[in-house]
């Protein structure tokens, strides 16, 4: 037991796998992702984020889908958005009746005017804060530090809302579409058993379809739709089956159903939220270690390196960047960086972060999602020093206790001191671009 415990949380981390066969490398990279996504799921405390997206869904659903209703009736197919609407809420049916008539009792008084002024105000805010908490998730579970500025947020999530109907009135209209054609091919035991095979298949196929482009389109980086795939279909098929199982089960929740009555519907709904998001971001996770399994090379992180290899490792990326800044290259983003000095990627962004907050390296960046960022020096380079570079490393940081110095006795001290100076000024002879 003790050796299969060392091989998870050790031996499987420094395995090398060059000699190993196709699929042995394939099995360890997947043993990999998963153990990352499972470790990440629970230290990072998600379930919580999953309790605190069901709040802020539970808040903000009504008003969305009265965006997305009243958009889908101004361009006249409201009544496929409520079809929709009640087959995505199959298996919550009373809170589907419930939620539809919240949402046509809210249009129905906007549009008389009534929740005009302080009622559209908090119709945008309990939007926002929704689309703003899930993209902080995702944010967080990607390590993104750079959030969507405010004309992006507005362009990208209007261009959502309006997006949304059509994509749902062009699957009705497919599975419409089937469902005639293997009627009409009834004489056909094989075409028709077919057709009605593909439609059994086509909510797994669009429930994945949509975790993908969730898990693409939500993080403000780049996610390539490879490393998408695989998740987003786990995470579709995870959901119909949460799906498959509440339909089933209702006849187990009679007593729930008689005990609390029409009421059951809430938290029986809150509970398929909170599954719900859940599965979506746990296929989050999973998405993130399939694309940046590199960045556990080591499974450690920079916190748990020693202060000495921290400054070594600092000075090779100083050294790099401000080279390339005085041969007048084009800055160096964080890949270029792993390639030309062979640190691990996760170190490489890191230690790039703790540089910027020594006021060593500028970070340059642009609105564009997924455009990479690259840095260069935050001075000119007769002020790149090695001593400068160890000196604001080890500055960072503010003075908490304001302790009396005259306390510190002892003729060493004022000598320990000095040849701290000394230390210091010797090494502001080495120019980071020399190294």
């Amino acid at each position: 037991m003790r050796q299969i415990i060392r091989f998870f949380q050790t031996d499987i981390w420094r395995m090398a796998t060059d000699d190993k066969s196709p699929v042995a490398r394939l099995a360890v990279d997947i043993l990999k992702k998963v153990l990352l996504a499972v470790r990440f799921f629970t230290a990072k405390r998600v379930m919580t984020k999953a309790s605190a997206l069901t709040y802020s869904t539970l808040l903000a659903i009504v008003p969305i889908l009265a965006v997305v209703f009243a958009i889908a009736r101004g361009f006249g197919y409201n009544k496929f958005i409520e079809v929709w609407f009640r087959d995505a809420f199959s298996s919550q049916p009373q809170a589907a009746d419930i939620i539809i008539g919240f949402v046509n009792s809210y249009l129905v008084h906007t549009k008389s005017g009534v929740f005009l002024g302080i009622g559209l105000l908090f119709m945008l805010y309990t939007v926002l804060m929704l689309v703003s908490n899930i993209e902080d998730t995702f944010n967080e579970i990607w390590q993104v530090k750079k959030s969507r500025s405010v004309f992006r947020t507005f362009t990208d999530y209007l261009a959502m809302f309006f997006l949304f109907p059509i994509l749902i009135v062009l699957t009705s209209g497919l599975s419409i579409f089937l469902a005639t054609v293997a009627n009409r091919m009834e004489d056909f035991i094989m075409l028709s058993s077919a057709v009605r095979l593909l439609i059994d298949f086509i909510p797994y196929v669009l429930m994945s379809c949509l975790f993908v482009a969730l898990y693409v389109f939500m993080p403000n980086t780049r996610v390539k739709v490879a490393s998408a795939i695989v998740p987003g279909i786990l995470a579709g098929i995870a959901m119909q089956g949460l799906q498959f199982v509440y339909i089933n089960s209702q006849i187990f929740l009679s007593s729930y159903n008689a005990i609390y009555g029409s009421f059951a519907a809430l938290p029986l709904f809150m509970l398929w939220m909170q599954i719900s998001w859940t599965i979506c971001l746990f296929g989050a996770e999973l998405c993130y270690t399939n694309q940046n399994l590199d960045y556990y090379d080591y499974d450690a992180n920079a916190g748990e390196i020693s202060h000495r290899y921290r400054i070594l490792l600092c000075g090779m990326l100083m050294g790099r960047i401000c080279r390339r800044f005085a041969e007048g290259g084009r800055p160096y983003s964080v890949m270029e960086l792993r390639e030309a000095t062979a640190v691990p990627i996760r170190f490489v962004t890191d230690l790039l972060y703790e540089l910027i907050d020594a006021h060593m390296l500028v970070e340059l960046t642009s609105d564009e999602k997924g455009e990479e960022s690259r840095f260069m020096p935050a001075e000119d380079l007769a002020n790149m020093t090695l001593g400068t570079m160890i000196d604001r490393l080890e500055a960072k940081g503010q003075w908490k206790i304001d302790l009396d110095m005259s306390k510190l006795d002892g003729s060493q001290w004022p000598k320990a001191i000095q040849m701290r100076i000394n230390y210091l000024n010797e090494m502001r002879h080495v120019q980071l671009q020399d190294l």
